[in-house]
């Protein structure tokens, strides 16, 4: 008797082994991730999870300052928003938009609030006003107007820079969490001003109050010209930094990684009125990198 209950025993226990270790099975494939069998115990794959970065946004906003709105690229002191590189329908330019959506998509879903002159501290309102059209991505190009004032004494101070850049992406966040940025540097005004003064016209209409802080005087060379231009020019990087630290803080928000700044803007890339605001093939060139970051691959 004592033998029979000891076999028993040992028939429960293994049973109890196998139930467990079936178990143990079925609950190390539900921890490894693997597929779910469904009812006639076939497996169907797992969903993927939905990219952070979408390389082919449907619809386009564009906010920012004259270079945005083609100033100067088409004819003397006037915008020509036809040559954008963000939204334009030039075939020239090949804008952003068109290169995402087509031509025929980017006349219907692409918008420009940019605004000749407009600052930093106006990009929050174009932010409020493209939010309405509730586009998929957003390109941004604002900051060389906080550097270029009348004096180096009037450029917008850095942390007043940061606080409408940040208020700027919260007017986007708070109503459109999923929309894409694309931040675009400051351009080397640095380098548009040495490559400009080659021109008498183009200095001439820098007389006329364009980017005084980096262009007046232009042919001046003396200690306080030279440090002025320093200045102006440590302050592009300065926003250019403060561009790359809070976009870095969104997810859904992608610069240039410094290529505008980094662009060395040639004779045949400047406003042949002006010599310092992009000419088509330099609105072309301003296209080609914001293309190139919004089709990266990535997360």
């Amino acid at each position: 008797m004592a033998h029979a209950t000891r076999r028993r025993g040992r028939r429960a226990r293994a049973v109890l082994a196998a139930v467990a270790a079936v178990a143990f099975g079925v609950a190390g494939c539900d921890a490894g991730g693997g597929d779910e069998p469904d009812a006639a115990g076939s497996r169907t794959p797992s969903p993927r999870p939905t990219p952070l970065w979408d390389t082919r946004p449907d619809s386009v906003a564009a906010v920012g300052d004259s270079i945005t709105r083609g100033f100067d690229a088409c004819a003397v002191l006037t915008d020509c928003p036809e040559v954008s590189w963000a939204t334009g329908d030039s075939e020239a330019v090949d804008s952003l938009a068109v290169r995402l959506l087509g031509r025929a998509g980017a006349a219907g879903r692409s918008w420009n609030y940019a605004a000749t002159g407009a600052r930093m501290e106006d990009l929050p309102g174009q932010m409020a006003r493209a939010v309405r059209r509730q586009p998929e991505l957003v390109a941004v190009m604002a900051g060389a107007n906080d550097a270029c004032r009348e004096s180096v004494a009037a450029m917008t101070p850095v942390e007043e820079f940061r606080a409408d850049f940040e208020a700027a992406l919260r007017t986007l966040r708070e109503a459109l969490p999923r929309t894409q940025v694309y931040v675009a540097s400051v351009p080397d005004l640095k380098r548009l001003w040495s490559q400009g003064r080659t021109s008498a016209l183009g200095k001439e209409i820098w007389k006329l109050g364009i980017c005084p802080s980096m262009l007046g005087d232009a042919d001046a060379m003396d200690t306080a010209a030279v440090e002025r231009r320093a200045t102006v020019q440590q302050r592009v990087e300065d926003y250019n930094e403060v561009l790359r630290e809070v976009c870095a803080k969104d997810r859904r928000c992608r610069t240039d990684g410094g290529e505008v700044y980094a662009y060395r803007f040639g004779t045949a890339q400047l406003s042949r009125w002006d010599w310092f605001h992009p000419s088509v093939d330099g609105q072309a060139k301003l296209a080609e990198i914001a293309y190139r970051t919004v089709t990266a691959p990535g997360p």
